[in-house]
């Protein structure tokens, strides 16, 4: 029958918890908001009330654990510093081992989502792989020879904060011209923003869709585009076009057999795999595309779950 495994993925504000099989088949979720206290407490009697829901509905027993969270996480479990959840060396794999008395696995919920894709979606059967998460923010994953690129102090993989231009665009973080500067949604809503200002006649589609120009967003881009709005399907070119220049240069650095593509802002906007496509094998090295398959991520909203449950399961299958 095989064993099964707990997953979850903390984000700034929703929690998933699920219960997966052996074979990665995610059996049940219970998915809840965040606590706005935000505390690791709270947070954690939520992911305990999430597992008893999980078990309950399944009537089976988990075997370990395995957390993906929104934040930087050390080799030992402790989240070191999380912007969404104001965290800061927390060490939540010691509070989960003391509150469910089983084995437990933290990790960036990137890299959780990476492993997923890897083990169970669109990078099954290769042994390089790197996965670009476009949403909000822009995180990634790298495997390379079979095994996650950690890096030397685990923070490995920050794909979304590799610079495209140079002095460009502020970012979230404290860099400037970062990949996330201009593809993430919040990036696609300034610049968007910036352009109706700028362009008040071409920009009415998308000004009478948000309502006012502080409340345009990447999603509202997307609305006009599926309308045939020229301004909106300007912008999504542009945003295609430098998504294309942060993935030539992911394809170049890590040489990938697949490069796969999520996020909800791919969800949105799914034309642009198409637009990197087009364009990445004439800005990346001609050995690097010789083999690469770029395809869109395959396990959605859940990947981040059924990978920390994959980890999880490999602390299992590692054990005495």
């Amino acid at each position: 029958m095989g064993s099964f495994t707990l997953g979850v993925d903390i984000g700034g504000t929703k929690l998933n918890v699920g219960l997966v099989d052996a074979a990665g088949h995610l059996l049940h979720a219970h998915k809840s908001m965040i606590p706005a206290s935000k505390e690791p407490e709270t947070v954690i009697a939520d992911i305990s009330a999430g597992a008893e829901v999980c078990l309950s509905k399944t009537d089976q027993k988990a075997e370990a654990l395995g957390i993906g969270v929104a934040a930087q996480v050390d080799r030992e479990g402790v989240v070191r510093g999380s912007p969404n959840l104001g965290w800061r060396n927390v060490p939540l794999k010691k509070k989960l081992e003391k509150q469910f008395g089983l084995p437990v696995v933290v990790t960036n919920d990137v890299n959780a989502a990476t492993w997923g894709e890897w083990r169970y979606g669109s990078g099954r059967g290769v042994d390089d792989l790197a996965v670009l998460f476009v949403g909000t923010g822009v995180g990634g994953g790298v495997i390379t020879g079979g095994k996650l690129l950690t890096g030397c102090s685990n923070s490995g993989g920050e794909l979304g904060h590799i610079t495209i231009v140079s002095d460009g665009r502020k970012c979230h973080c404290s860099n400037k011209g970062c990949l996330e500067a201009y593809v993430g949604g919040w990036a696609i809503a300034e610049r968007a923003q910036e352009t109706i200002r700028t362009l008040s006649l071409e920009g009415r589609r998308l000004l009478a869709l948000a309502g006012s120009i502080n409340r345009v967003t990447a999603v509202t881009v997307s609305q006009a585009y599926r309308e045939g709005d020229l301004l909106a399907r300007l912008l999504v070119e542009e945003t295609g076009r430098y998504l294309a220049a942060g993935v030539a240069s992911i394809v170049n650095a890590f040489n990938p057999c697949v490069l796969a593509l999520g996020g909800g802002v791919i969800e949105g906007i799914p034309e642009l795999i198409q637009i990197v496509k087009n364009i990445v094998p004439a800005m990346a090295l001609e050995a690097s595309v010789e083999e690469l398959k770029i395809v869109k991520a395959s396990l959605g909203a859940d990947a981040a779950v059924i990978g920390a449950a994959a980890l999880a399961q490999d602390l299992v299958d590692k054990a005495p």
